[in-house]
């Protein structure tokens, strides 16, 4: 059930209308996309996510933008957002991403969420016994995807940031400080799975544009 639904172009406010023609001209599209569009019931929120969306997904820094990009469809993957996958395959191209790239980026995330899960156990248990038991869960997937290791870890440690997972988070830290990332680049790929919780979040909160057709 859909609780908001995108107003018609012709009915939105100044604010919602200046912010259409910024996308505009970032995308260089004429048609908003509809995952903008569910956003424009709140011009605050649509006009703070897009400028996050462009800084933090859509542009160089310490991170290119398909390292970017494929962080963020592992977010909207976590998330179950099917609509911003697909909105984010559109996007692939132009940043040679593949859809073989995705889908290896979907299969690290649930491999990395089925580690959060015993690791928060371990922590939140309030009993040491737990941390002398062996893991026992097969996680190849980590190593034998075309992704690379540094992109790994920085999925790994978005998605445990996400999740919650303390000692995850604070061990692929490390992991990818090893592997050469700096602190900034680490930064980013935080600040994008974070505008992506937000695009996702509110989305699947009031029901609008979390499934394709």
């Amino acid at each position: 059930m859909t609780f908001v639904k995108p107003p018609a172009d012709q009915d939105v406010s100044e604010k919602v209308a200046q912010t259409y023609s910024r996308i505009r001209e970032v995308l260089e599209t004429e048609q908003i996309p509809e995952v903008f569009r569910c956003m424009a019931v709140v011009p605050p929120l649509l006009n703070d996510f897009f400028m996050n969306f462009r800084k933090f997904v859509l542009s160089d820094g310490k991170l290119n933008q398909k390292q970017k990009l494929l962080i963020a469809a592992a977010v909207a993957g976590q998330s179950g957002s099917l609509k911003w996958l697909e909105y984010l395959m559109t996007l692939a191209p132009a940043r040679s991403v593949s859809q073989a790239e995705i889908t290896e980026v979907l299969a690290v995330g649930a491999t990395n969420s089925m580690y959060n899960v015993l690791f928060k156990f371990r922590a939140i248990s309030g009993t040491e016994i737990f941390h002398g038991m062996g893991v026992g869960l097969r996680a190849h997937t980590f190593q034998n995807t075309s992704l690379g290791e540094p992109l790994v870890e920085l999925i790994n440690l978005a998605l445990s940031t996400v999740n919650g997972c303390q000692p995850c988070t604070t061990a692929h830290v490390a992991r990818a400080r090893g592997l050469g990332l700096s602190d900034e680049a680490i930064h980013e790929a935080v600040q994008c799975a974070a505008t992506m919780i937000c695009g996702t979040q509110f989305l699947r909160s009031v029901g609008a544009c979390t499934e394709a057709p």
